[in-house]
Formats: structure tokens, sequence, C-alpha cells
């Protein structure tokens, strides 16, 4: 997997590297929604923010948890739904590698 996208916070802040980990870690806790579930809801959240890196690293993570590739699409298309297309072309970019 690609280096931590925050590596430059946990070097010149660890503090608030620290807290932004603790609020990951609160986030993705066991219960409620499977695992798998949450990293597609971040997936989803990424894609409609823009973000291709963290589509591409959170969509890593939520199949190393058991996702499909048919159901980061189906998150895709809700995101599309609800978002635009804009959504899509950052999740084309972002999955070319991975799906």
């Amino acid at each position: 997997m690609a280096e931590n996208p925050l590596q430059v916070i946990m070097d010149q802040d660890p503090e608030l590297f620290t807290l932004l980990e603790n609020t990951r870690e609160l986030a993705f806790a066991e219960g409620g929604i499977p695992l798998k579930y949450k990293l597609l809801i971040a997936v989803a959240l990424d894609a409609a923010n823009g973000s291709a890196d963290g589509v591409k690293f959170l969509a890593m993570q939520a199949m190393q948890a058991g996702t499909t590739k048919e159901e980061v699409m189906q998150a895709i298309r809700i995101t599309q739904y609800i978002f635009g297309a804009g959504s899509v072309y950052t999740a084309s970019e972002a999955l070319k590698d991975v799906l």
C-alpha cells in the first residue's frame, strides 16, 4: 500500500496526527455497520469531494475487508445519483489501477 497520505502531518505535528488517528479509529470501530460498508461510505464521500487518492486508498482497504468490485461500483452509482457525474470522474481516475 502507498505511503500514508498524512506522513508530513505525522512527522511535523504528531499531536494532530494522534487526534486524526483517534477519530479514524472511532469512525471505523467494530459494531453497528460492518467495516466493509463503512469503508464504502468513505469511498463515496471521497469521490463526492473530488479526492481520487482517498477513493483509491479507501477502495483498496474496503476490498481487503471483503468488499467486492461490484459493491464498489454500486457505491459509485449511488454517489453519482446524489452528487453527479464529477464524482464518477474522480472515482474512475482512482479506480483504474484498483479494479
